[in-house]
Order: C-alpha cells, then sequence, then structure tokens
C-alpha cells in the first residue's frame, strides 16, 4: 500500500521534462534527486516528500527511453506514478528500477493536486482519502509486484538466480 500527496501534472510528460538530458553527467543519487521535473515544476525537488504520488494524464514518460527519468523519480523517493496511460519504455525502466507504476484511464481528471491518494498495486485499487472516491484499475501481475516489491530487476533477479 502506497500513500501521499499528489502532484498532478498533464498529458505527454517527456523524459526531458522528469530528468533533463543536460543532468545526464550525474550519478549520486542526491545530486540526480535536485533535479526531478526541474523543467516543469522548478521546486518539485525541494518540496516532494517520501511517498508522495505523481498524477497525470496520457503517455507520463514519452520520448527518450533514458532510464534516468524513472530513477531520478525513485531517488527523489516518489512513492508511486498513476496516470491515464504511461508510456511502455518509461513502465518498463520504472519496474526495473523498483518504481510502482499504475495506468488508470481517466485518473488525472479525478485528482487535484494536493490530495492524499492510496494506492494498492496489488489489487489495482486507488482511494482518493481526500475526497472519499475510490476507482478499480487493473491490479499488477505478481512478478511485477515481485520487482518492484525487491528494489528492482537487478536485486530481483539476484535473489530469484541463487
Amino acid at each position: 500500500m502506497i500513500s501521499g500527496k499528489v502532484w498532478k501534472y498533464g498529458k505527454n510528460i517527456d523524459t526531458e521534462e522528469i530528468y533533463p538530458a543536460r543532468y545526464l553527467v550525474h550519478f549520486e543519487p542526491q545530486e540526480v534527486a535536485k533535479h526531478a521535473m526541474e523543467d516543469i515544476d522548478p521546486k518539485f525537488a525541494e518540496r516532494v516528500k517520501p511517498g508522495d504520488i505523481i498524477v497525470a494524464g496520457h503517455n507520463f514518460g514519452c520520448g527518450s527511453a533514458r532510464e534516468q527519468a524513472a530513477m531520478t523519480l525513485k531517488y527523489a523517493k516518489v512513492g508511486a506514478i498513476v496516470a491515464d496511460s504511461i508510456s511502455r519504455a518509461f513502465y518498463r525502466n520504472a519496474v526495473n528500477n523498483g518504481l510502482p507504476v499504475l495506468a488508470m484511464e481517466g485518473i488525472s481528471e479525478q485528482v487535484n493536486e494536493g490530495d492524499e491518494l492510496e494506492v494498492d498495486l496489488e489489487l489495482g485499487i486507488i482511494v482518493n482519502l481526500t475526497t472519499g472516491m475510490k476507482w478499480q484499475s487493473k491490479p499488477a501481475p505478481k512478478l511485477i509486484l515481485d520487482i518492484i516489491s525487491m528494489g528492482g530487476a537487478i536485486a530481483y533477479y539476484k535473489k530469484t538466480m541463487k
């Protein structure tokens, strides 16, 4: 179960907006996290709290397939991404890095910035604790849940390949 405050963004949020290419020279998690969402929300990295949830419109994470976009949100301690739809490359990169993602058509129209959400990936349930609204999405497959719960693909494979 993931719960946190909503940070709301529009549709077609590009990987360049999530983590600008000019910072690809940085590798330290703390430095990378400082630049999360910088080009569309310059104060995001300063204000986001561990567990907070990004809610967005269609095609979140479009553009480059750079893995650093998902990594920067994980390093910024974002609890989950919930969007109307998620770019396939971003979805895979997020799972591989242990960042929970859930697609729920129409969610961006029903949630406001600052709302408190609770997300259950296993059951596919999203609850808006602010308004009391509840939605049913498609639950995440067991393999995806296992990879995310272990912190990403590398940790998952190290543990399961023994």
